[in-house]
């Protein structure tokens, strides 16, 4: 039998104005720290990050994220961090920003911070980064020996951030136990090698409990932009019980339809990893063979965060059957994680997408 493994983070943190206590939690790190923040990021939260680790009399080299997971800025910001003699790095920011200090930090071999600033994907509490191209296409997933040092939330900033987001994350968290469940079933591999532990399941599976139960709450106070129990119940699930869930639960079809849609140009690069990610799970719902009471469920939460479930919604209104096929070959390339949870072919897996596509528009038209 296949080993049971289960990774983590060494400490999570999530609270009211947790970043002013950064200093605190830092002891023993040392004391020199690269911060790693795109322009919009450092204005938010990036400059008073700084700020309270110079009042706990640590060093900082401040640098400006370029905007893509990419192995060239990867290695620019390595460069920087070996200039900078930094036993610390620190990502500030979203999914790409963080993938990109878990790479620098692993090369380096830096502790490693993670201080998201929206609740938008899972990836602040994983062992691995996601490595795009220059030019945003999908190009492979990067693995580490250890889990982030740190995770850092700070619910206020989550709370400031636009509501979309944190319908992001729900989405990509709510894949979260469909994923894990199908892994479970085929005998899959989960990210971090050998089969899902029971605590993987069990996480997963609490993790899309919350998610349905305080999803539409959340999402009402992020759009008063303040923090409620509901809110914070939400903001672990999608980067704590989502993030243990993918790693050692196991990524699924959902992720591999997402990683698909890279391979297509236009409009669907405008969206978030989570939105694309929503219509990768209803596309798994769909090849699993669910009833449609099951993925109505999962439209009608969408729907109520504005996050798609038509093609028209993830801006492939127009696309034609060879592009939906080129998702769908891109979706099941050798080592995509489809293969953990399916056997299928890629002409299989458009059907598929086609028929979700139906099955909401007639979700629509009924509601």
């Amino acid at each position: 039998m296949k080993e049971r493994i289960f990774i983590s983070p060494a400490k999570y943190v999530q609270g009211r104005n947790s970043i002013q206590e950064i200093g605190t939690h830092l002891q023993g790190f040392g004391n020199r720290a690269v911060l790693i923040a795109d322009e919009t990021v450092w204005k938010i939260a990036g400059n008073k990050v700084a700020r309270y680790m110079q009042e706990a009399n640590m060093d900082t080299t401040n640098v400006v994220f370029n905007g893509e997971s990419s192995t060239t800025e990867i290695d620019r910001i390595v460069q920087q961090s070996q200039q900078a003699d930094a036993s610390i790095v620190i990502g500030i920011g979203g999914g790409k920003t963080l993938d990109t200090a878990k790479a620098v930090a692993d090369q380096v071999n830096a502790y490693t911070v993670i201080i998201p600033t929206t609740a938008s994907t899972d990836a602040p509490t994983s062992a691995l980064s996601v490595v795009y191209s220059e030019e945003g296409i999908f190009e492979s997933y990067r693995f580490y020996q250890k889990n982030p040092d740190l995770v850092l939330v700070d619910s206020n900033i989550i709370a400031s951030a636009p509501p979309r987001f944190l319908a992001s994350g729900i989405a990509d968290a709510l894949a979260t136990w469909v994923e894990v469940r199908s892994v479970r079933q085929f005998g899959g591999n989960t990210m971090a090698g050998g089969q899902p532990t029971l605590a993987a399941q069990a996480i997963a599976q609490k993790c899309e409990e919350v998610l349905f139960e305080y999803g539409e709450l959340a999402y009402q106070s992020a759009q008063r932009k303040v923090v409620s129990p509901a809110l914070e119940n939400v903001i672990e699930a999608n980067t704590l019980l989502s993030g243990l869930g993918f790693e050692s639960g196991g990524l699924g079809a959902a992720h591999a339809i997402h990683n698909g849609f890279t391979a297509l140009e236009g409009e669907i690069h405008h969206l978030t990893h989570g939105e694309k990610v929503a219509f990768g799970t209803l596309v798994q719902l769909t090849m699993e063979e669910h009833p449609k009471e099951e993925l109505e469920r999962y439209m009608k939460l969408y729907d109520s965060l504005g996050l798609p479930i038509t093609l028209e919604d993830i801006k492939l209104k127009d696309a034609t059957d060879e592009d939906i096929l080129k998702v769908a070959q891109a979706a099941t390339t050798d080592g995509e994680t489809i293969h953990q949870a399916f056997t299928i072919t890629a002409e299989e897996v458009a059907d598929a997408i086609q028929a979700t596509d139906q099955y909401a528009k007639a979700f629509r038209a009924k509601v």
